[in-house]
This record gives structure tokens, sequence and C-alpha cells, in this order.
């Protein structure tokens, strides 16, 4: 396992987040938790829910596996990205004209005249998404080369461009300031996409590019079957990868009929849980998969599975620290970050029992992020949409009868419920022998196995305290 591929990715992914805990330190200082920061959270959640599908899963994971069977890979890329980058303008552009409709869909809850604020800052901010698309494109093909680091950190210039609007505007009205924050995406979306055009030279990417446009009309018909297979892939690893973005979708939806302020301590609870997430998780899981799709392209079914093996111990042993530390910590958690100006101590303890809900799910969903890498790297796209399907039709069933029960906190739980189920679903199509060739019972795992058990007992404990109380 590439272990400096690991390391670089995460040490991007927590210098990427400790910024974006300083922006959103400073929204909670600068805005509170009220219908100001709902609306920043609704207008960010369409761009932000885009890339993360791109950054973090359905392009990247049909991506790769596709451009290392493709046979000429820059003409498969470069009609792959024609495809795309002119369906996201389009789409760009429909979200511009129709962003009060969208808006309502967004947050059917909201009254007229904050949908109408709302709709401008969604038009904005959905530009986005054409940006972020271009920077991931460039990050997969980095990817192909293991070149992590470029991606990892670029999510920095994002948070940097936010927060100097922010800095910029703080003693101005409140739509003022989130004008500034809307144009702070779009100026982050360029930084982000200049970084990696200037890598993208270094590795001698650009070449290819004019490589491939030079023989792209001879030999298009040529990558038809490969650009085939990518979108037939592509499409349901859009949805079978999207379950978590989803499900913040409907909590903002469902959120937005409960009291103002249940939207932003959703948005802060959820900031905390996608940390431990992203930087384990998507780290581990985004330095192995090249390395695996490879393997599995070889038909060495073995090496894949060692891969496997210390990317699921190693997992295993810090998503079980990050779940106790995050349960019996949230209110210290919430305090330490945004506890200022205008986010009072009855704000920290919403956003702490939403966190504290939301970390029951960590252990699961970080898994998931793991062994769904299978059924990419095979090409078995269509079932991990099945696995979606089936999640997000019993969460919404959970959500309505837990929001009535514990209001944003039940919106929470229903989530964590979902990723127990998740896991346990990819894991049927991972298959029972894969499993049990990856859980080897040498001492250190043993080990491992108790304080796994004994930590989630503590937590389980305390939660069970918590509620008593």
């Amino acid at each position: 396992m590439r272990i400096k591929s690991i390391f670089s990715n995460s040490g991007g992914i927590l210098f990427s987040r400790i910024f974006g805990f300083i922006r959103d330190t400073m929204m909670a200082s600068i805005l509170g938790a009220n219908i100001y920061s709902d609306i920043f959270a609704v207008a960010f959640k369409l761009p932000n829910f885009f890339r993360r599908i791109f950054a973090e899963g359905a392009f990247m994971q049909s991506f790769i596996p596709s451009f290392s069977a493709a046979k000429y890979k820059t003409i498969f890329s470069i009609k792959v990205i024609l495809y795309l980058l002119g369906t996201i303008i389009f789409l760009s552009i429909l979200v511009n004209i129709f962003s009060y409709p969208i808006s309502k869909v967004l947050a059917p809850g909201f009254s007229v005249d904050n949908l109408i604020l709302a709709s401008k800052y969604v038009a904005i901010q959905f530009w986005y998404l054409p940006l972020i698309f271009l920077v991931t494109y460039l990050g997969s093909l980095l990817q192909y080369k293991e070149h992590f680091a470029t991606t990892a950190f670029a999510t920095t210039l994002l948070n940097i461009a936010i927060i100097l609007s922010m800095l910029l505007y703080k003693n101005s009205s409140k739509e003022e300031i989130l004008l500034a924050m809307s144009w702070g995406v779009i100026a982050g979306g360029i930084l982000q996409l200049i970084a990696h055009i200037i890598v993208a030279k270094r590795f001698k990417i650009l070449k290819l590019f004019r490589y491939g446009a030079t023989n792209f009309k001879s030999k298009k018909e040529a990558v038809k079957r490969d650009t085939n297979r990518f979108f037939k892939n592509f499409f349901p690893a859009i949805w079978g990868n999207s379950t978590l973005q989803i499900m913040s979708f409907l909590d903002t939806w469902l959120a937005s009929f409960l009291v103002a302020g249940s939207i932003s301590y959703l948005y802060y609870g959820n900031r905390i849980f996608q940390l431990p997430l992203a930087l384990f998780a998507i780290a581990v899981s985004t330095a192995i998969f090249p390395s695996v799709t490879k393997k599995i392209k070889l038909n060495d079914k073995v090496a894949a599975l060692i891969e496997f093996r210390k990317a699921f111990w190693i997992l295993l042993y810090l998503l079980t620290a990050a779940t106790v530390v995050g349960i019996i910590y949230s209110n210290e958690i919430i305090w330490l970050l945004f506890e200022r100006g205008n986010f009072t101590r009855e704000n920290t303890l919403e956003v702490g029992s939403v966190l504290l809900m939301y970390m029951i799910g960590l252990i699961p969903y970080g898994l998931n992020k793991l062994f769904s890498l299978w059924l990419y790297s095979n090409h078995l796209q269509s079932k991990a949409a099945k696995i979606a399907t089936i999640s997000l039709i019993i969460y919404t069933i959970l959500a309505v009868i837990l929001m009535n029960l514990l209001e944003a906190q039940g919106l929470a739980l229903a989530g964590s419920i979902i990723g127990f189920l998740n896991l346990f679903l990819t894991l049927r199509y991972f298959g029972i022998d894969n499993l049990l060739s990856i859980i080897i019972f040498s001492k250190i795992y043993k080990y491992g196995i108790i304080l796994s058990i004994f930590t989630f007992i503590v937590a389980s404990i305390h939660i069970l305290w918590l509620h008593i109380n």
C-alpha cells in the first residue's frame, strides 16, 4: 500500500479542512446560526453536491478504470470532457434561468422573501460547477500518474477565497456578505483550476492533449466502445456514490420545515463529521484506487486484496478512535470551533447533539468508502446504484419519522443508521470469501478488534447517559 500517497492525500485534506474550519468559524461569528447562514448553506449545497460527486466519487471512480483500459487514452479523455463539459455548462445556464424554483425545491419551507434572496446566490454559485469539473478531470489524470497532493491541497484555495471575501465585507449588511461569499466561491474555483493546469503541464499532460486534439477526428470512432463503457458506468456511479450527498439534500429539504437555524445545525455538524471521513476514509481510498484498478485489470486479485487488507485495518483503528472522540466531546468540539460572536451557547448545544448523531455512522460510512472501490474497479457501478436506491428509500422513511421525534438530531441519526445498511449491502457484493481473506486474526488484529469493541461500548454508554440525563 502506498503510505506516501496516503500521507500526501491526508495531509492536503487536513490542511484544506483547517482552512475550511476557519471559514466556518468566521461564518458562525459573522452570520451566526440563523436564516442568513441557512440561505448560504442552501446556495452552497448544489455546487458542493456536484463537487463531491466529481472530486470524491462518481467521475473519478468511473473515469480511472475506463481510462486505464482505453487503447487511445488521450482521444478517449478528450471525448469525455467535450461531452460532459458541454452538458454542465448547459445545466449551469438552466440553473441561472430557473434559480427561484430550484431554490424552492432545495428549501420549500422558506418564505417567498427568503427564496428570492437565496435564488440570487444559487445562480452565482452554480458556476463553480464547470470550474470544479475541469479541476477534477485534470486531478483524475494526475491521480492516474499517482500524484495526489495537488488535488488534496487545492480545496484550500476555495476556503481562502471565501475567507477573504468575508474579511473584506464583514462590516457590510448580511446580504452584501452573502453576495461577496458567493463570488468568493467562484474565485476559489478559478484558483483551483489554475493550480491544476500548472501541475498538469509539469507532468506533461497538456502535451498529451495536443496529441489527442490533432488525432481526434481520425480516431474518435476507435474510442467509441471505451466512451460507451464509461458513460454506461458513470451514470449509475453518480447515483451509487452519492448516497451521503443526496441525504444531505433531503436533510436540507426536511430541515427547512423545522425551526430557523436547523439547516445550519446540520451544516455545522456535518462539517465536523466530514473531517475524519475525508481525512481517513477518502484519503486512503483515493490513494489505493488507481493501484487496485490496475491490479484488477491485470487479473491480480490476490495483490488487490492485500491492498484492501492493509487499508481496512488502518481505517478501522482510525475511524473507531475518531468516533469515540467525536461522541464524547461533541459539545466541546463545537464550543471550541464556533462559539463566539453571533454563535451562542444554545447553538453549541444544538449542533453538538447533531454531531453526536452523525458520529454514530462514521465507521460504517468510512469502511463503505473502501469496500465500494471493489465495485467500481470491477465496473459494477450498477450494483452501487441498486444499494443507493434501497438506502435512500429507507432513509426517507426513517428521516420523516425521526425528525418528528428528535427534530434536526433525528435527521442526523437517520443518516447514521443508513450507513450501517450501506456497509452491509456493499459487503454482500464484495463477497464473504474476499472479506475473510482480509480479516486475518494475528495478535495485532485481535487487539485491534478488542479495542474497537471496547471503544464502541464506551461511546454507546455515553450516548445513553446523555439521553437519560
